[in-house]
């Protein structure tokens, strides 16, 4: 017996290629969570890891934030690090552990994560995928096929992410 009950749209994607040492990507913050308080689960927001050479602490923030996606709570990790680019950039890596300490993480475990490695080769799939479809900084958003570069002008992006999403609904209605 077959369930034929309909198949409910995926909903769309919006990449957001980010740098959890970036002061642009925290000025982002706020685009990120009006588009979260209007879509809810009608738009995917993907983080996906672009750390810039010249911030030391962003690749070792970007596998803290796999970590803690992995401990089920992703997006507030984002949100409290970015929050707080100065500590990261005066403090490095005992920051990243004590952040996941305060939102009530495994601490420990971020701690081996950062240790053995694990997600190292997630950030670098990410880089690289970042790198050959164009990403030069950050924030970048990639939804619908268009990439919108935040780290040059923001003004005006979140409209512009709203009008793909809100046409990419339509089209999936």
């Amino acid at each position: 017996m077959s369930d034929s009950s309909p198949v409910p749209p995926a909903a769309p994607v919006l990449e957001v290629w980010c740098e959890l040492q970036c002061p642009d990507c925290r000025s982002a913050l706020e685009d990120l969570r009006a588009l979260r308080a209007r879509y809810g689960d009608r738009l995917e927001l993907r983080l996906r890891h672009f750390p810039l050479e010249k911030h030391k602490h962003a690749f070792a923030a970007a596998q803290a934030a796999e970590e803690a996606f992995e401990q089920g709570r992703g997006w507030d990790y984002v949100e409290a690090v970015l929050e707080r680019v100065e500590e990261l950039d005066r403090l490095g890596e005992p920051f990243l552990v004590a952040a996941a300490a305060e939102l009530g993480l495994d601490a420990d475990e971020f701690d081996t994560a950062l240790i053995d490695g694990r997600h190292i080769l997630i950030v670098d799939a990410d880089q690289a995928e970042g790198k050959a479809i164009g990403v030069t900084g950050t924030p970048t958003y990639v939804i619908g096929g268009e990439r919108l570069d935040g780290g040059r002008n923001r003004a005006g992006l979140r409209e512009r992410v709203e009008e793909i999403a809100d046409r990419l609904l339509a089209e999936s209605a």
